[in-house]
Order: C-alpha cells, then structure tokens, then sequence
C-alpha cells in the first residue's frame, strides 16, 4: 500500500513529466537526424522568408545562403540533443532518488536545466526568433509556433512540478 500513496505525489508525477519530455527531445533528435533533409527545409524556408508577405520592410532580415540555414540547423539538433541528455539525467536521478530515499535536488536541478533549455530553444529559437523575426507566423506552409508552443507549455509545466515536488519533499510531505 505504501507504493501505492507515494504514486500520486508531485515527486512521481515530475518523474513520469521528465521521463516523457527526455523521450520525447530523444525522438525529435532521431528523427531530424534520421529524416535531415525534412527539417533543414523547414529550416530554410523560415530563414529565407520566402513564404511571409514578403514586405520590403522586413525582408532585409532573410537569410537565403543554405550554408548559414544548415549550419542553424545542425546548431538546433545539437541543442535538442544537449536538451535530451540533461532530461534523462534528470529522469534517472528522480528514479535513483526514488529508489534509494535520497533527496530529490539533483533531480530537480537536471531536469530543470533540461526544460530551461527546453524554453530557450522553443521560446527563444522559435517563438520569438523564427516567429517574430522571421515573420514565420506569415506562413501557411513553414510555421512551426503552434508545436513550440506546445513544448513551451510542457518545459514551464514541468520546471513548476519539479520546483513545488522538491519543496513538498522537504517539508516532509512527498
């Protein structure tokens, strides 16, 4: 019965976010490894701005050398990938504390640098970046802010989970 009141706990349910999330960032680095070519065009249509309303006003922003575009592009999945790996270190030190009874602030501390990291590339990359900047949100076709959003949800959800389980654990109530 005692495994059964602790699965209800902020503490289990920050796991379970931060399992889900490290799978998650791991499958989209798969697949933009395994399918590259899908994404890089994605990447360089936003970046071109060949799809916005083309206003001579923002098109001096483009970027339209595919080097550049590419080079983006290799510099995101690097950083899902570095995002990937902080979350499964954050999932395995929440299983670890889990199991052993030890305090849950390593997990808290490597599953929050992934989700930080989570809200920087979403937040930052895509929200403001590719959205604002690159007028992504004028396209039909290449506009990817409704599925940052998403991640931007997930990452803020779980950076709050994570925070509120560690101090219910403290007091003694987790």
């Amino acid at each position: 019965m005692r495994v059964f009141s602790r699965i209800g706990t902020l503490a289990v349910a920050a796991t379970v976010l931060t399992g889900m999330t490290a799978l998650q960032m791991t499958l989209v680095v798969i697949g933009n490894i395994t399918d590259f070519d899908t994404n890089r065009d994605f990447v360089r249509h936003v970046l071109a701005m060949d799809t916005t309303f083309q206003s001579p006003n923002m098109m001096w922003r483009a970027i339209t050398s595919p080097g550049l575009a590419d080079a983006a592009y290799v510099a995101v999945i690097a950083w899902e990938l570095l995002t990937a790996l902080a979350l499964i270190a954050g999932f395995i030190a929440w299983m670890r504390a889990h199991l052993a009874g030890r305090p849950l602030s390593t997990a808290k501390q490597l599953s929050s640098l992934g989700w930080v990291m989570q809200l920087i590339l979403f937040g930052v990359g895509f929200l403001a970046i590719g959205g604002e900047w690159f007028q992504m949100w004028q396209s039909s076709k290449w506009n990817g802010l409704q599925p940052a959003l998403n991640y931007l949800i997930v990452a803020s959800f779980g950076l709050v989970l994570a925070h509120l389980a560690a101090k219910e654990s403290k007091r003694g109530l987790g």
